[in-house]
């Protein structure tokens, strides 16, 4: 199974990393629906700070794990015949390296991810102030009644 799946996780990642570059263009064009105005002022940065520090790993994880595979020598088949160009030289320590980071990253990830759906999910049960559904709602729809 597992050759399969690390098969699988190399054209994933290019597609996260994709689809990642096209969220992030849609956010800094749009908007996302407002805080609630009785939000403290450092849950307001947390969150603010959260979505951020989500796009900045989202893009860093599949970029670093490429640069893990150029260095390592090592293809990433898209599909059958197409494979990404190495973005990095083949060396072997800073495949180490990299793929320390890339470790890294994921827990940071996951750890940011837990955090993110406890906060929304505090926001649903607790404060019960929309926020939760605003976000379930995507964008430009925030103001419809909940």
């Amino acid at each position: 199974w597992r050759p399969m799946l690390v098969d699988l996780h190399r054209p994933l990642g290019i597609a996260i990393l994709l689809l990642v570059i096209v969220r992030l263009y849609n956010r800094l064009r749009h908007r996302p629906p407002p805080l609630p105005a009785d939000l403290p002022a450092w849950q307001a940065a947390a969150a603010h700070a959260s979505h951020w520090v989500l796009y900045a790993l989202m893009l860093a994880m599949p970029l670093v794990g490429w640069s893990m595979l150029s260095a390592g020598g090592y293809p990433i088949v898209m599909w059958s015949g197409f494979n990404l160009p190495a973005i990095v030289p083949h060396d072997p320590s800073l495949y180490a390296a990299l793929r320390n980071a890339h470790s890294l990253l994921a827990y940071a990830l996951f750890a940011t991810v837990v955090v993110h759906l406890s906060a929304a999910l505090f926001h649903l049960w607790v404060r019960r102030d929309g926020v939760f559904q605003a976000m379930a709602k995507g964008p430009g729809r925030a103001d419809e009644p909940h």
